[in-house]
This record gives C-alpha cells, structure tokens and sequence, in this order.
C-alpha cells in the first residue's frame, strides 16, 4: 500500500477536493466556473466547467476572462506596495494633494492616508455611495459629495468597506508615476508575471474575444426555500470599471493563478518580501466580517484587514483572502501562509453554492470534514453576500 507521506496525502487531498468540485459543477448553481490550486508554487489543479454563456457551446477554457469584482482591490494595494518600495508613496501619504474634489464633513479629508484608504478606514459609513455609482454619477462628483455624509468615527480609527474612496489610490497613483492607473498595472504587474489575458477597465474585457458573460436569475420564495427562475446572461455594468481600482480588473484562471502563486511569495523579482509583507499586514478590526460569514461559525475566529487583503483566523489557521463580486460574477482568492496552499475561484453567476468552494477546500486541506458544504440539497446556511451590494466583497 502507498505510504502516507506529507506528498501523498496532499495529493489524496486533491482528488478529494476535485471530486467535490466535478459534483458542484453538475448543479444548476453554475454557468461557467474556473478554479486554480496552487502548492508550494505549483499550479497543482487547474479545471474549468461550464459554458462561457447560458445557451451557447463555447465551453470556459483555462484563458476565458472574467470580472474579479473586489479582487481588484489587491491589485491596487499591491501596486501602492511597489510604488512604496520605489520611495514614491509612504503609508503615511496624505491623499487629499492628489484628489482636489474629495472632501469630507469638517476639512476631515486633510487626515485621511494611504494606509487608511487600503484598509477601509476612511470614517465613511460602508459603501458609501455606491448607489450613485451605480446611479451613473461621475466619480469626482460623488467625491465632492461625501462631505455630506456622516462619519461613523474618526478617521483611521474603525473599519467600513468602500468602493469609490478606496479607488482613490489609481488617482494618486497615476501622479507619482505620471501615467494611467491601467498601464501601470499593465506594467508593473501583469507583464512580468505573465498574466497575458488580464487587464484594467471594460474594453479589455471582451477585447479577448475569449470572456464569461454575467448571469443572473430571479429569486422568489422565502429565505428558507427560496426559488430560483433559469440563469440569463445580461449587459455587463460599467459602474465598477468607474472605479478602477476598487473593482476594475479582468483576469482568466491562468491569469489568476500566476497572480496567487506571486501573493504567496513565489514572484520575488516582480513582489518582494517587503512589499507583501507590507500589504499583507493587519491594521485594522474587522468585527462585523464573522457575522456577514454566517456560514462560518465555529470557523472563522478572528477578522481583520491589511492593505487591499483580509487576514482571517480560519480553524486556528492564518488564511489571506478576498471575494469579489459584481453583478453576474463571482470571484474568490484564498491562501494558507503556513500550509503553502492556496486557490483562486472564478464564476459568471453569483449563486451562493460559489462561496461554499472556499471553506469545502479549507476543511479538506485542514482536515475539518465534518461539514458537507457543498452537500447538494442543503438551502439552510446563506451567505450573506448573496444579497450584496454589487461591489461589495
């Protein structure tokens, strides 16, 4: 018989975990879905399923490209990290100079950072003004309109998830270097990993020819048993590429499992150790995040966000995520530091059976199986992102 070592066990570990995946595939929870595991720098499965659009017959390949949503939001900060490394930008940059329409109540504006726009801690309530966003107002416009808004604390001192303050950094980004917030993603970033397939803004989505369409379905029915209309494609929303940095990124599985293995350390030439240590650090509580996780309890111990990054205590484990969605689309990306071990989820539905890949590969890699998260006929546990705003992770 086969000896259990650390190799083959992970190995047994995977197939498990493929075999959860190939049953989830076949429910009607899915359109298209791409999913990357890498271990130890290896890209160790790679599996896409699906159809890039309902009704049609191009199937979703390694190279499909697909919205990230929030995922977008660690491109950013990452490239802030860069920008640090290279003595253009401190955390301690004030962001006001580089944004001359955002204000906020009582001249707030001078004191808000770097630091505290990648970690969501503006003052803003959450999501501030999204809805104009979505509404198609200009985003300086919007800017100039959060002075208008309460603050729920001083600046830097609490958390609250943001889309449009959070974008900001492209701006101040785009001045220290003197060029678009695309092309230096472009430049920085996507070239030299090799992410061939990934870019910044909604003109490089279906420049690819190669790209999921966004799905949505009708829901009716009450919380426990709710009901659920067919999938149907729809026009892609431009709302977020408004706000590049914040959720402006388009990437295939391919694309994204280079981007992984880079977080995880496997990239010191174009990420070094300062730079995702730097990003990579708490600063700030995240106390409300293990109530939106319902489904968690009794895993998720602790929540905190670094710079564009949530640090989790997942099961007594550090866990290093992000969700992203936006409207049709889903996306995830979650590693284990200590384990080495980490996947990237990409979907073009936003069913709630896609955020239950996540803790199903968690427990298979941590050993908790007593839970069936993907059991097939299970509507109890929601989560609550399901009814999310379109951004919002």
């Amino acid at each position: 018989s086969t000896s259990l070592t650390p190799e083959n066990l992970d190995k047994l570990r995977l197939t498990d975990f493929e075999r959860l995946l190939d049953e989830a595939s076949h429910t009607d929870d899915f359109v298209g879905l791409a999913v990357a595991v890498v271990r130890h720098g290896e890209i160790q499965l790679l599996k896409t399923y699906g159809v890039r659009e309902v009704g049609g017959d191009a199937a979703v390949t390694p190279n499909t490209v697909f919205r990230v949503g929030s995922l977008s939001k660690g491109f950013a900060s990452t490239l802030a990290g860069i920008a640090m490394a290279d003595g253009r930008l401190a955390l301690e940059t004030p962001v006001a100079p580089y944004e001359p329409r955002f204000a906020l109540k009582g001249g707030a504006e001078a004191r808000v950072t770097v630091e505290d726009i990648l970690s969501h801690r503006t003052s803003l309530p959450p999501n501030a003004y999204d809805n104009l966003l979505e509404d198609g107002v200009a985003v300086p416009e919007i800017l100039s309109r959060l002075r208008n808004v309460k603050p729920i604390c001083s600046v830097g001192s609490c958390y609250a998830y943001q889309n449009v303050a959070y974008a900001m950094i492209g701006d101040v980004l785009s001045a220290v270097y003197h060029e678009p917030y695309a092309d230096l993603v472009r430049e920085r970033i996507f070239a030299p990993l090799g992410m061939r397939t990934a870019s910044v803004g909604e003109e490089g989505l279906a420049a690819t020819g190669d790209w999921a369409r966004p799905h949505i379905r009708e829901r009716s029915g009450d919380k426990a048993s709710p009901q659920y209309g067919p999938w149907r494609s729809v026009t892609v929303k431009d709302a977020y590429y408004r706000t590049p940095g914040a959720g402006g990124v388009n990437a295939s599985i391919n694309d994204m499992a280079l981007w992984l293995k880079a977080q995880m350390g496997d990239a010191p030439a174009v990420l070094s150790e300062s730079v995702l240590s730097t990003i990579h650090t708490a600063r700030v509580d995240t106390p409300a995040e293990k109530r939106r996780w319902d489904i968690l309890q009794g895993r998720l111990n602790d929540a905190k966000y670094a710079l564009g990054w949530r640090i989790y205590d997942y099961g007594g484990h550090t866990l290093i995520n992000h969700s992203g969605t936006v409207e049709g689309y889903a996306a995830q990306i979650a590693w284990l530091p200590e384990r080495d071990v980490g996947i990237v989820i990409l979907a073009n539905t936003r069913a709630e059976r896609v955020w239950r890949i996540l803790p199903a590969f968690l427990d298979n890699e941590l050993s908790l199986n007593e839970r069936d998260w993907l059991a097939l006929n299970d509507g109890k546990a929601r989560f609550s992102v399901d009814g999310a705003r379109a951004s919002g992770d």
